[in-house]
């Protein structure tokens, strides 16, 4: 009798090249009844309130919280990131699931409208089977930003996790899938043809982070059966740094917000943009700053920076590096060739808007820095962009306030990172996002409102 052979997706750790583990790729022409499983599972799941399905959620916290040395270690295998950051990840998650549920749980509670003959109730409905497709940079926290207010929300889940990050995915999944009943969450391994077959199922929302690019095809394959997205894209995230300003905490921002998880976060600064009249003394205490951020193993002891998570991504990053220095930038900090899958964090002194480095993402350690002459120049180089996802400005507290509000990221932070106060919502703006998630109001894109009126009682 002949014997179905299924193939292995290899994860491979990208500081010593070994075999992590592998998980079975995920045929594509089965997406499509992994997708009818959770269709079936989505009447009694739904049919729950939001608070039932929270508490039926809420162990996997602990669970989450009580594995987080292993899960970090396996985290760190396989992505790169340092132990420290990767088991932050994993307890961070566990511990704020508790408090995270009980707060899309309200957020997607009914709500009563009262006029003077009306009351209208507005409903947050499951929109049905949701699709997420998640990156890799953070590798179980963005599948647990799309996941979680997915499942409070009502809907059922086939996650598609990265290619090169599925091991940390799948564990994840695992300990959802301890608590949840069968069909409500559903994992598929696999690169480019499983997303696109998911995309091209029967399922009713897709959210994803990745490249813009990708983002595109996804947007152009969702048009047929107006699937509802979201979608978190590129950036080309700006740092302004005003006359007036805290030259010690801008530097210390600017290194640690254009290096750490060696520059492969979304919202890692990749243009800086300084008055003339305090960039020398900026850049002095930017290139004192980069001397803490050592690069090793992240499994090593003192390691700031891990590796890239492939040869690839390095190669981008190398090129734009030596493109910018061929038309004129200048290497003040770093640039040392190394072997495998490390940069040396680089910070790169007159940088100018004819260099790709400045327009295509970067997604690398590299801080680049440029002068301007005044406010109304730093405003319009920081907006000459296609992206718009985060920025930060640093000045005298009012100034930098007015600057920030002429910003055309979504998210700013003045004299500070971009994260909000709890509630907020992760946003996009231009070619960096469509639609949005986290917060009460990123927890009702998960959602179809529905609204009944019925006359007022008298």
């Amino acid at each position: 009798m002949p014997t179905t052979t299924t193939a292995a997706l290899d994860s491979f750790n990208p500081a010593t090249g070994e075999l992590v583990g592998s998980v079975p790729i995920t045929p594509a022409p089965e997406i499509p009844a992994i997708v009818a499983r959770a269709r079936k599972a989505l009447q009694s799941w739904g049919s729950l309130t939001a608070q039932e399905r929270a508490d039926i959620i809420r162990p996997a916290g602990k669970a989450l919280a009580d594995r987080a040395e292993e899960l970090g270690e396996l985290l760190t295998r396989e992505m790169g990131k340092p132990l420290a950051e990767g088991v932050g990840e994993c307890r961070g998650t566990g511990e704020g699931l508790s408090e995270e549920v009980d707060e899309i749980a309200r957020a997607v509670a009914p709500e009563i409208l009262e006029g003077e003959a009306v009351k209208t109730t507005l409903y947050h409905d499951p929109l049905g089977v949701c699709a997420a497709i998640t990156p890799w940079n953070f590798p179980l926290a963005m599948p647990h930003w799309m996941v979680l207010p997915s499942l409070v929300a009502g809907n059922t889940v086939v996650l598609k996790p990265s290619e090169q990050t599925p091991l940390i995915a799948q564990a994840y999944a695992d300990i959802l899938n301890e608590v949840l009943p069968e069909g409500v969450l559903q994992v598929v391994h696999g690169a480019d043809d499983q997303g696109k077959a998911l995309v091209a199922a029967d399922v009713d929302l897709i959210a994803f982070t990745g490249s813009k690019e990708v983002g595109q095809k996804i947007m152009q394959a969702a048009a047929g059966g107006l699937k509802r997205l979201i979608l978190e894209l590129g950036s080309k995230d700006p740092l302004i740094v005003l006359e007036g300003a805290d030259l010690d905490a801008a530097a210390t921002f600017a290194a640690r917000n254009s290096f750490r998880n060696c520059g492969q976060v979304c919202v890692s600064t990749e243009r800086i943009y300084v008055q003339e009249s305090v960039k020398d003394a900026f850049m002095d205490k930017l290139i004192e700053q980069s001397k803490a951020y050592t690069v090793g193993n992240g499994l090593d002891e003192g390691t700031v920076i891990g590796p890239m998570i492939d040869e690839n991504q390095k190669n981008h990053v190398v090129a734009q590096v030596q493109d910018a220095t061929r038309k004129g930038a200048r290497i003040v900090f770093g640039g040392e060739p190394r072997d495998g899958q490390f940069i040396s964090p680089t910070v790169l002194d007159d940088v100018t808007h004819e260099m790709d480095i400045m327009k295509t993402e970067t997604f690398g350690p590299v801080a680049c820095v440029m002068g301007v002459k005044d406010i109304e120049q730093a405003v319009e180089l920081a907006n000459d962009t296609e992206y718009g996802l985060g920025g930060a400005v640093f000045g005298p507290e009012d100034q930098a306030r007015a600057v920030a509000r002429r910003l055309t990221s979504a998210m700013v932070g003045v004299n500070r990172g971009l994260g909000g106060a709890p509630g907020s919502p992760w946003v996009g703006a231009k070619q960096s996002g469509y639609s949005y998630h986290s917060g009460p109001m990123g927890h009702r894109q998960f959602c179809q409102v529905r609204v009944v009126s019925e006359p007022k009682a008298e």
